[in-house]
């Protein structure tokens, strides 16, 4: 026979057979010892990113986290912006640096303020010029929808209200915030919770309870 005509050589035949079944052997446990190890990687990943989604939605919703306007003092007042025309939107941070806000002019010209944190699970909120006559706030994250004019919740998950802020146009123009309030409450209780005994003029202005009281014992 030929050399060419020689029948190929079966598996287990050949002096270096065994040594390749080996390390086939070898590269099949390593290959799927990885495979076992990324899949145990993903899961744990996903668990802990699922779990920190569920533990921050919780603190939310319980108020363990930092909400917008929890400061019981009135804060320093702060420039937004120049000028701001009908129809346009400006991101700003107030009362502090960390707290992430909105102002929108509406198109009949009225002036609004919001926390730009959402209430559901705190992702950023944006204001959509083309829905409706007002816009809309909206969140990404989980379709969630607020008036613009009020902010109430109108669509989505969000539990409650958008946080509102309390903007002034000077007569330069100007927009300035000057106040919060927490969601669902109300500029009288807003106020009168930040005046506290560092305006008690405003606060009896405003007829604040126990504003009263405490004139007619300060007369005595």
């Amino acid at each position: 026979m030929s050399v060419t005509e020689q029948p190929a050589p079966q598996p287990g035949q050949g002096p270096g057979d065994a040594d390749g079944d080996a390390a086939a052997a070898q590269l099949r446990e390593r290959i799927s010892a990885d495979s076992l190890t990324t899949r145990r990687d993903y899961l744990r990943i996903v668990a802990t990113v699922s779990g920190g989604l569920a533990i921050g939605g919780v603190g939310v919703a319980a108020g363990i986290l930092h909400r917008h306007g929890d400061s019981q003092h009135l804060p320093e007042a702060k420039k937004v912006t120049d000028a701001l025309a009908p129809g346009q939107s400006v991101a700003f941070r107030f009362p502090g640096d960390e707290d992430r806000a909105l102002a929108v002019r509406l198109a009949d010209g009225s002036l609004v303020g919001y926390s730009a944190v959402c209430t559901h699970l705190a992702c950023a909120v944006l204001w959509r010029e083309d829905r409706g006559p007002d816009g809309e706030l909206y969140c990404p994250c989980h379709e969630g929808v607020f008036d613009a004019r009020t902010g109430e919740v109108t669509a989505g998950p969000p539990p409650r209200p958008l946080p509102r802020i309390f903007l002034t146009e000077r007569a330069d123009g100007s927009v300035w915030a000057i106040a919060t309030a927490r969601s669902g409450e109300t500029a009288k209780e807003a106020l009168c919770r930040q005046f506290g005994d560092s305006r008690p003029e405003a606060a009896r202005r405003l007829g604040c309870p126990g504003t009263a009281r405490a004139t007619e014992s300060r007369r005595t």
